[in-house]
This record gives structure tokens, sequence and C-alpha cells, in this order.
């Protein structure tokens, strides 16, 4: 049986010396950016915007306004 491979390192610092601080936040954000990469997408349905292809107010009915042929409107 062969030893074990060495796993290569998911970060290398390539200039300075950041502490153990520095590097557990850089791995915590990293961590959520995939997560929430691997959820579908950066921001929730529900807080973008609204678009104009997916909305459908101009289905709603609107009321026919008074006047002549009204009342042929309000059974259409």
């Amino acid at each position: 049986m062969s030893a074990p491979e060495k796993a290569s390192p998911h970060l290398v610092v390539v200039r300075g010396e950041p502490t153990e601080e520095e590097i557990a936040v850089l791995t915590a954000v990293l961590t959520a950016r995939a997560a929430a990469a691997r959820a579908g997408s950066e921001t929730p349905e529900s807080e973008r915007p609204a678009s104009g292809w997916r909305d459908h107010a101009h289905h709603l009915r609107v009321p026919p306004r008074p006047g002549p042929g009204a009342w042929r409107l309000s059974t259409r």
C-alpha cells in the first residue's frame, strides 16, 4: 500500500504574512459566497426588482369609464 498523497492547499499566500484570524475571515467569506452561488443566485428573488416582462398587471381588468357605450364594455 502506498503512502497517502498530500493534498494541495486551497489557499496559497503569495505575498505578506497574514494572521490566522485574517485567513479565517477570508475562508469564511469565500465559503459563504460559494454557498450562495450553489443556492442559485447572489440575491433572493424577493429582493430583485420586478421585470416588465413578468408583470401580469396588464392582464387585470380595468373598469370601463362612464360614457356612451360603457355598458357594452362592462360585459367584456
